[in-house]
């Protein structure tokens, strides 16, 4: 069934448009603190499209999460008591509380990890500004972090070029299944 190849080829029109980078910023600043898609899925079609641009891209993409992690970090300093409610109800309250358990023990090495890993980073950032954590470290941690996986999947992307358009353009559907099988097994075997 070829559900995700018209996704792949529609993220890829809308990766040449002229307004993407625009895009792109605003999706990387919402992800980091309160929207549920990662910037890496218009990242890397983008990077594809335009393999000379794709540094460019990379730090638009850093320095738009750090700012979304700094407006999380916000919310979670100055407003955390209005937004815990909802956060309990959703399914975002375990890796909350995991995130709380991580920075009692590693602090600055868990935003770290948090920015680099397909771990929810919205999550620490809320944490971050609810436990008060020193700003400067988290800002640093939030920027190396962000910035190396971004730069990861710029650089894999630019450096693939055409070979890995059409490779991705000839596996994406098996990919996409793959991908939603190892999502469900992983589910499956959390709870």
């Amino acid at each position: 069934m070829k559900l995700f190849s018209p996704i792949y080829r529609r993220a890829l029109i809308w990766s040449r448009h002229p307004h993407a980078p625009w895009y792109l910023g605003g999706m990387s600043f919402a992800e980091s603190s309160f929207f549920p898609v990662p910037p890496d899925v218009m990242l890397a079609p983008m990077c594809l499209a335009n393999p000379h641009r794709a540094w460019r891209l990379a730090w638009l993409t850093t320095l738009t999460s750090v700012a979304g992690g700094l407006f999380g970090y916000a919310i979670g300093y100055f407003a955390f008591e209005a937004i815990q409610p909802w956060l309990q109800e959703s399914r975002y309250w375990p890796a909350y509380q995991q995130a709380v358990e991580w920075f009692g023990e590693w602090g600055f090495w868990a935003v770290f990890i948090a920015g680099f890993s397909p771990i929810p980073y919205k999550v620490f950032t809320l944490a971050a500004g609810a436990l008060s954590m020193a700003l400067l470290p988290f800002t640093l941690a939030s920027l190396v972090g962000r910035g190396a996986r971004f730069f990861m999947v710029a650089g894999l992307m630019a450096w693939g070029g055409a070979r890995m358009e059409a490779a991705l353009h000839r596996y994406v559907d098996r990919l996409g299944w793959a991908t939603v099988g190892l999502l469900a097994a992983a589910l499956a075997f959390y709870r």
